[in-house]
């Protein structure tokens, strides 16, 4: 019923406990989830992965944090990934300028050349935009994003820019953010933005929702954030997971 659109269950944290978290997962209807890689060696990972467990996707690519040892080998080793069945995307990609752990030229370049890499392949794009709202829009646009597929991994920007994205025809992922207090603007968005625009997602091990804040994350808790988008809208939780669900295998080409 449910799809993660976003998790990384390649983490550590999830090495002792990794089968007990995906029987969890089923538990709590999730059906599946697309792990994405944030380097070379998650990427591989995410891969590996996929292989061994059916209700899992993979995503390959480089992260903004990490682009500064990045190079045209490190783009042929990912491009090597994508001929495999279950590398659905080019991802996650972006821009940070948070905490600025690459420099923002590099950032910049080898986001567009991750892009050009997707539009090589002919898959779609997860893409990680903090504090970089602006200069994330502007590359979209220059690369004709929507075209391509492309999703706004845990997005956290304003309900008029979403309305933006997705006249562009890309979509919009939530994650449990949505559910804090203070999330008001999250929580519009969820609102405003058409349901068939939407994806729910993790980002396990990070952002766990309402009840679980603070704690480790994990698919099964995917839930949560279909509900208080649901209650959001209010309409049906069932219709949330399912339609999400539709959207998210829709982008990635899954049947």
């Amino acid at each position: 019923m449910l799809f993660d659109s976003h998790a990384h269950l390649d983490d550590s944290r999830f090495d002792k406990d990794r089968d007990e978290i995906l029987k969890r997962a089923k538990e709590n209807g999730v059906e599946f989830i697309l792990n994405p890689g944030a380097d070379l060696n998650t990427s591989i990972k995410a891969v590996n992965l996929a292989e061994k467990y059916s209700m899992m996707y993979a995503a390959v690519g480089v992260h903004p944090h990490d682009v500064k040892d990045m190079d045209e080998d490190t783009v042929t080793i990912i491009k090597s990934f994508t001929n495999k069945e279950k590398v659905v995307a080019i991802g996650e990609i972006g821009l940070d300028f948070h905490y600025d752990h690459s420099p923002r030229e590099d950032q910049r370049k080898w986001f567009r050349r991750q892009i050009q890499l997707a539009q090589e392949v002919k898959l779609p794009i997860i893409v990680h935009d903090r504090e970089a709202h602006g200069e994330v829009f502007d590359i979209l646009e220059e690369y004709k994003a929507g075209e391509l597929g492309c999703v706004m991994h845990c997005y956290s920007g304003s309900v008029e820019l979403a309305k933006e994205y997705i006249k562009r025809g890309i979509y919009i992922s939530l994650a449990g953010p949505i559910t804090f207090k203070n999330a008001k603007k999250t929580y519009e968005v969820a609102k405003e933005i058409p349901l068939e625009w939407l994806l729910i997602e993790t980002d396990c091990p990070y952002l766990a929702p309402v009840p679980y804040r603070g704690k480790r994350n994990e698919p099964a808790y995917v839930r949560h954030v279909a509900e208080t988008i649901a209650e959001a809208k209010g309409i049906s939780f069932e219709k949330v997971a399912q339609q999400t669900k539709e959207n998210t295998k829709k982008l990635f080409h899954i049947q």
